[in-house]
């Protein structure tokens, strides 16, 4: 085959760098950053650029956004990658920007891709060139920058945030790239049908260069056919991208929204919207294991004792994916996120433990009861351990109405408050009963 790329332009390297924008009146998307009148807009266009973290996800514009500032703050561009760069390739970095201060005045943007891959060592080694103004620092990551960088780098920089680009963004790249003759595709005479617009726009998921990568393969296969129109059409692009594989980062801040999104559709009730955010998460090969875990959660969080039988049946469904396998047990686990989604709902339990573990540490350590305590010793009930306990069994409806087993500074707290929904309904009858029974007795013990 024919070296294809070097028909389409005397440029080879991919159609996405080629097309990269020069100039901010280029730049596609992200205009409540960089739109006319913004501060980072006008900054920019001053040269008065700053040190910027920016975060968002794959072909979003992180490094053609660093690169426009570069130029117009005059400064030098050098780039590091976290995945490939050490810390010997930092301080050299270091170096060289420090010798273009000294004998050229100038200044340089250290632009660095995948920042969040540095360890704490490593992002701490731009700390003082930052602070002392060696550096322009720009860091680029996919990744949360509240969990991923140091506090020390977050309070020297200013974090924006990129978003995923709109279809109308997307289309806009597509039609440069079909339509400029010098760096794009306009002198194939390519067109695109619109059902593969349509399909071309979805495989990339709001990722240009994602887009621009398939587009150029389409037009490499459609120009290796010499029988082939020079229509790009959705069969085309289905052989190129067979499968659309759905946005999943293990462990990224996708990964824990998808995981949120699944966990607050089985507290709202919505079994549908449970299957979905289930499935994928499955799709984009994530841990059956990790829903199944979730759902324990679920189960004493959201459903507690309204429903008891949530507990095990999420612990059986982890049972049986480890017992038959992931084709069995990812029914399972499904069988349960949708039973979870339709029981009834209380977080009694959960509000009730958070507060009385709150008080437990926060209040002085009363003293056991001396009629609570244990008594294994003749000196130990001769100190009174174990005086006056009155055991259950052997009182009316196996209850002594009127005791007490709190601390005495904590006799009237009543925390838990069950609803009046699922099994909780008649826990809540039984609580009620129970307090009239302390109400009417007699020994209702006081506080000592």
């Amino acid at each position: 085959m024919a070296n294809l790329a070097l028909d389409f332009s005397d440029d080879i390297r991919p159609l996405a760098a080629r097309l990269r924008p020069l100039s901010l009146s280029d730049y596609v998307g992200q205009q409540h950053l960089v739109g006319p009148g913004t501060p980072l807009y006008q900054a920019v266009l001053a040269g008065k650029v700053y040190s910027l973290i920016l975060w968002g996800p794959p072909g979003t514009g992180k490094t053609t956004l660093a690169e426009l500032i570069a130029s117009h703050a005059d400064a030098s561009l050098q780039k590091l990658s976290a995945v490939t760069s050490g810390v010997k390739d930092i301080r050299q970095a270091i170096s060289d920007a420090q010798q273009r201060q000294q004998q050229y005045q100038q200044r340089t943007l250290l632009f660095v891709d995948e920042v969040h891959r540095f360890n704490k060592s490593q992002q701490d080694a731009f700390l003082p060139y930052i602070e002392d103004g060696t550096i322009i620092f720009i860091g680029a990551t996919t990744e949360n920058p509240a969990f991923a960088l140091n506090n020390a780098i977050l309070s020297r920089t200013r974090v924006c945030v990129l978003k995923a680009l709109t279809d109308a963004d997307l289309h806009q790249v597509m039609q440069r790239a079909l339509t400029d003759e010098k760096a794009g595709l306009g002198l194939l005479g390519l067109t695109i049908a619109t059902d593969a617009e349509q399909l071309l726009l979805q495989l990339a998921n709001g990722d240009a260069r994602k887009l621009l990568n398939i587009l150029e393969q389409a037009a490499e296969l459609s120009m290796a056919d010499a029988a082939a129109s020079r229509v790009i059409t959705s069969a085309l692009l289905k052989q190129i991208v067979p499968r659309q594989l759905p946005g999943f980062d293990n462990q990224g801040d996708m990964f824990y929204d998808l995981i949120s999104a699944f966990h607050k559709s089985v507290r709202g009730s919505d079994p549908d919207a449970a299957l979905y955010w289930y499935c994928r998460i499955l799709a984009g090969g994530g841990d059956p294991l990790y829903v199944a875990r979730r759902l324990l959660a679920i189960a004493s969080e959201d459903i507690g004792n309204a429903d008891p039988r949530a507990l095990t049946l999420a612990l059986n469904a982890w049972d049986t994916f480890n017992r038959v396998g992931p084709a069995e047990g990812e029914r399972a686990i499904a069988q349960a996120a949708v039973y979870l989604a339709l029981a009834p709902k209380s977080n009694a339990v959960y509000t009730a433990f958070k507060q009385m573990r709150k008080l437990a540490e926060e209040l002085p350590d009363y003293p056991v009861p001396l009629h609570l305590r244990n008594a294994p010793s003749k000196l130990q009930q001769q100190l009174g351990h174990g005086e006056g306990y009155r055991y259950a069994h052997n009182e009316p409806g196996a209850y002594a109405a009127g005791e007490s087993y709190l601390p005495a500074e904590l006799a009237d707290k009543r925390l838990y408050q069950p609803s009046d929904r699922g099994m909780e309904k008649q826990l809540a009858e039984k609580l009620r009963y129970l307090r009239q029974l302390d109400a009417q007795s007699p020994q209702q013990r006081h506080k000592e």
